[in-house]
């Protein structure tokens, strides 16, 4: 992590050098020549850091290369701090004896820089203890060798599905990718399938390749060549050692070309691996094919894009991991009922990762069965018993195999998320801001800062280091995690490069010095701690103390002025504290969920700010100072209140009397309250051309065509939301001719008095919303030519009788929402409408009686929910009626105590059926009022 440390402050120092600052005289060279310097520890920093465990001088090295790169970048951060203090005279003599002293630190810096690179050790000598990294066994295949002498549970499901694909009628060459994270059980799979005797009866040419880590491809060549001449039963000829790629490649293709084979490619972890191996695959249409493991889902996913599909292992179901766990650690005998319980508890932590069940449960195998304080102590202490139990060393390799191979600037990213208590679901776009204010995310030329740290997190997908937890209903990440095994072994490593430190308890030993720091349902008195504060990121979760003994006005004191991110959220704040706009190099401020009412005028100091999250709190007027601060990328400003029992409604935005067009680098805007400001408010925000996000609330009809005007500027835009001052008021959003290409969201709640005909050209929009529309017209005919189409949610939109749902319309569509349509009663299907419809959800369509014509045709249907519909509905979809293809589930009106919603998405009634059913009995509920119909 020395590289990541480094790599960010050279980014760091070329910004401050070529910003040309008032430097004092002779610190800019002294600055140079670290920049200098450290630019030359680069090559070795680069790869001591997967070696740093093994050497204990290297790692006391590359130690102190951290903590002068951490020291430097304090005396940049205080320079910077100190420039954007106020300009009053005794400021100016403050500031020049700060610089002064600043200029001291940096030459200390220099003479620390200068006797540690004496030391520097030699490329040569760290390269050649790298090589070997690992063993190989442990590096190519360690998740197989650990598990395949564990008999699996629930293997012969995956295995049958990819026999299936092996013996598919595909003529041509199939390529048949595994991927998933290290330890799910991977290449123990594919063994099992190659070595299965059908499999080799039906490929009588077959190879295994473990492909080596670095890759060397003329090595994986000649190990295929020997083994493809072993399996026909003649020797290689001797010249293959001394073939080149090319000529061993033709080599293959000629043993290959007139049989049917079987290759299997184990632990591939880049792309330029199946594009060096493919050319020697020959497609000979006679059903061969290439299986390959990875971490990787880019790499599966490009393996199979002539030919194939790629293959997914789950993690194990709980039943089936229990079953693992109890054979792996009480060797086939049964838990003992008083361990029962802990047992439980240390198995959620293995998430139903085999590697991880298998060998923790092989290393709880000698703990004293008697003494339940021992298991949990294991369980309470999970995190230091993965560090210090040999048995589970070779767990940790394997895992960690995947964060060593990542770039300098992922590592950082997903350490960060140590910073989350466990089983804590990270809302994903909560986590781009943050890493765009730690100064994580570098720039691309044509990208924004949002769109590199989204494709950063996609890559952490893809290598299978995060985990999906919640998508939105158009297919957007919602929330994400990592899996537990893995966040204990990173947090380790965070804890070892003091990258973060977590809080959780009063008594815990605290680093030397913390630069991160997260308090977690706790409020320890850090002012108390003798611990050095140079704090870049202080966040907080689940406080249900006041925050008065945490003294949150510590913040104003010298360990906190550098402080870049303040998260609060849920912190119990009724006022905002005073100490925060002193924080002059602040980026990131949260008080979403707090009872904070106001904002005060002097925000307009944190000139550095590009985040302002104040979801949920209680403010609804920002001052007009706001406008000041024009690196604002981020301003959240609205709440949701129960409107109806039915569905939530956004009630608060904020007003502002300023002119918001002079906060030019907005990207987010929600949601601002039209009703005062007007005509003038909407011309001003044709002028946030960077706009992506914008929500507005309480428009007025005559103020629609100055908001149509400046939409049609704002090309970047790809979500916006308009809602009427009343719900029965009008709101003219027609006169756009030319709408933002790139918008993938809409809502609109407001009367409409005819369609927008301009929303049918937009072939980007995966979601439409529309409320209280009352169209007369069928709302289909616009709609169902949209080729992304993913979320539709109709609310009060129609006044006809008759739904009609033609062929080839909603090719994408996935979610279908119909409310309160009470004149409806019909609704038409025609085949090949709707053709990957999972869900449909109908609610107070009190008209609404009989089955919908045609939806027999909706092949791919999986649940219907309903909420406050007629029982004739729910008795005309029940399998005597013909259907039972599905699952139905209907929440009476009597229920709508138990229907919650967030953000928008107003039609997921699963937990509440679930719910309502479960309290059934005690509410006397008659066999028609819920039923429960699950998919054959």
């Amino acid at each position: 992590m020395a590289e990541t440390t480094v790599s960010f402050l050279l980014d760091k120092m070329s910004a401050l050098l070529q910003e040309e600052v008032n430097l004092q005289r002779g610190v800019q060279h002294e600055v140079q020549y670290i920049k200098e310097e450290l630019e030359r520890h680069m090559a070795i920093l680069r790869v001591a850091d997967a070696l740093e465990g093994k050497d204990p001088e290297l790692k006391v090295w590359l130690q102190r290369v951290r903590e002068i790169a951490e020291a430097m970048e304090d005396a940049i951060d205080e320079f910077n701090y100190q420039d954007n203090k106020s300009s009053s005279t005794f400021s100016k003599i403050k500031n020049m004896k700060a610089r002064h002293e600043i200029a001291s630190e940096i030459q200390q810096i220099k003479s620390r820089l200068e006797f540690i690179s004496k030391e520097r050790p030699s490329l040569y000598r760290v390269g050649s203890r790298l090589s070997p990294r690992l063993p190989p066994k442990i590096d190519s295949q360690g998740d197989a060798l650990l598990l395949e002498e564990a008999d699996l549970v629930g293997i012969d499901k995956p295995k049958k599905q990819l026999c299936d694909l092996l013996f598919s009628n595909e003529a041509g060459r199939f390529v048949i990718p595994i991927h998933g994270m290290g330890g799910l059980g991977k290449t123990t799979l594919a063994k099992q399938v190659y070595d299965d005797a059908k499999v080799k009866k039906r490929f009588k040419i077959h190879a295994w390749v473990s492909v080596s880590h670095p890759f060397q491809i003329e090595e994986l060549l000649k190990d295929l060549v020997h083994q493809l001449h072993n399996v026909i039963g003649k020797p290689a000829p001797e010249e293959v050692g001394q073939m080149k790629s090319d000529k061993l490649k033709e080599v293959i293709k000629n043993l290959l070309q007139q049989s049917r084979y079987l290759i299997v490619l184990d632990d591939v972890w880049h792309i330029n691996v199946w594009d060096s191996v493919k050319l020697a695959l020959p497609n000979n249409n006679r059903g061969s094919r290439v299986m390959l493991t990875t971490r990787n889902k880019n790499v599966a996913l490009y393996s199979c894009t002539e030919l194939g599909k790629d293959f997914h292992p789950e993690f194990l179901p709980e039943q089936e991991a229990w079953s693992l766990f109890c054979r792996k650690t009480f060797q086939d005998n049964s838990c003992p009922p008083h361990l029962e319980e802990v047992c439980q508890k240390i198995l959620k932590m293995c998430g139903g990762l085999p590697l991880a069940i298998v060998a923790i449960g092989g290393a709880l195998t000698t703990t004293n069965k008697a003494n339940i304080e021992e298991w949990q102590i294991v369980y309470r202490s999970f995190g230091s018993e993965i560090e210090g139990n040999d048995k589970l060393e070779n767990m940790n390799k394997v895992l960690l195999l995947s964060f060593n191979e990542l770039p300098y600037y992922l590592k950082s990213c997903l350490m960060y998320l140590s910073i989350f208590p466990e089983f804590h679901a990270i809302e994903h776009m909560r986590l781009i801001r943050l890493w765009i204010a730690e100064g994580f995310v570098i720039e691309e030329g044509g990208k924004t800062l949002e769109e590199v740290a989204e494709s950063y997190l996609k890559e952490l997908l893809d290598r299978s280091l995060l985990q999906v937890v919640e998508k939105t209903g158009d297919g957007r990440m919602k929330t994400c995690r990592m899996h537990d095994v893995l966040r204990e072994i990173i947090n380790l490593k965070s804890k070892d490069q003091n990258f973060a430190t977590v809080v959780k308890e009063q008594s815990i030993v605290w680093p030397e010095r913390v630069r991160r720091l997260s308090l977690v349902n706790t409020t320890h008195n850090i002012q108390q701690n003798r611990t050095t504060f140079q704090l870049r990121s202080l966040l907080m979760f689940a406080l249900s103390d006041s925050l008065d003994h945490f003294s949150i006005q510590a913040v104003c004191s010298t360990g906190y002025k550098l402080l870049r991110v303040l998260d609060l959220q849920d912190a119990p704040l009724e006022v905002f504290p005073d100490g925060i706009v002193t924080l002059f190099l602040l980026k990131y401020l949260s008080l979403r969920n707090t009872k904070v009412k106001r904002i005060p005028s002097s925000i307009k100091k944190l000139k550095q700010l590009e985040t302002l999250d104040l979801k949920h709190s209680h403010v609804t007027e920002l001052p007009v100072e706001i406008v000041e601060l024009h690196m604002l990328r981020h301003l959240l400003v609205y709440r949701y209140e129960v409107e109806s029992y039915a569905y939530f409604h956004s009630r608060h935005g904020f007003k502002l009397a300023a002119p918001i067009g002079n906060m030019q680098s907005l990207q987010k805007l929600c949601f601002i309250e039209a009703d005062q400001g007007g005509k003038a408010l909407m011309v001003e925000l044709g002028r946030l051309i960077q706009l992506r996000r914008l929500g507005i609330r309480k428009m007025r009809e005559e103020d629609g065509a100055a908001l149509c005007s400046s939409i049609e500027k704002m090309i970047n835009l790809q979500s916006l939301s308009v809602t009427a001052i009343e719900d029965d008021k009008i709101i003219d959003i027609h006169n756009i001719s030319s709408p933002p290409q790139f918008l993938q969201r809409l809502y609109l709640s407001g009367r409409l008095e005819k369609f927008p005909q301009w929303i049918s050209t937009l072939k980007n929009l995966a979601k439409v919303h529309l409320k209280w529309s009352q169209l007369k017209e069928d709302p289909l005919v616009y709609l169902q030519g949209l080729p992304n189409l993913r979320h539709l949610e109709l609310l009060h939109v129609y006044v006809g009788e008759t739904l009609h749902f033609r062929a080839k319309g909603f090719p994408s569509l996935k979610i279908l929402g119909l409310d309160d349509l009470d004149g409806l009663k019909h609704m038409i299907v025609e085949e090949g409408a709707m053709p990957g419809l999972k869900k449909l959800v109908m609610q107070r369509c009190k008209s609404f009686k009989q089955a919908p014509k045609g939806i027999e045709h909706l092949s791919k249907l999986k649940t219907i929910e309903f909420f406050d519909m007629p029982e004739e509905l729910i008795t005309a979809l029940l399998p005597n009626g013909g259907q039972d293809n599905w699952r139905v589930q209907h929440v009476p009106a009597v229920y709508s105590s138990y229907w919650r919603d967030r953000d928008w998405d107003v039609y997921s009634l699963e937990t509440f059926a679930e719910r309502a059913y479960d309290c059934s009995h005690d509410a006397a509920m008659s066999s028609h009022e819920i039923r429960t119909l699950w998919k054959v």
